[in-house]
């Protein structure tokens, strides 16, 4: 799937993971495990569902050193509720 960045450059992952079915803190470490096998550069997709995933996985990953490219509700008629795709990019490490 391709996402726009706020700076409408198109952005394609390179790899994604479900975590809709999780709770946390298994959303953030299943996250965590993934960036971990991905080289320095390339982007992950997360697909997650929940308030709580929604604020843990991009504050944890911002905290370990990741850049957070971009979040956004995968359907507009459930922009707070439904399933959201988040775009993290690994960074060294």
């Amino acid at each position: 799937m391709v996402e726009k960045s706020n700076h409408n450059e198109i952005i394609s992952p390179d790899h994604s993971i479900d975590i809709t079915s999780l709770i946390c803190p298994m959303t953030f470490v299943r996250t965590k495990l993934k960036l971990e096998k991905i080289a320095p550069g390339e982007v992950l997709e997360v697909r997650l569902k929940g308030e709580e995933p929604l604020h843990n996985v991009p504050r944890s990953a911002t905290q370990h050193g990741h850049t957070v490219l971009s979040i956004a509700p995968e359907s507009p008629d459930e922009p707070e509720t439904g399933i959201h795709r988040l775009l993290i990019r690994k960074e060294t490490g």
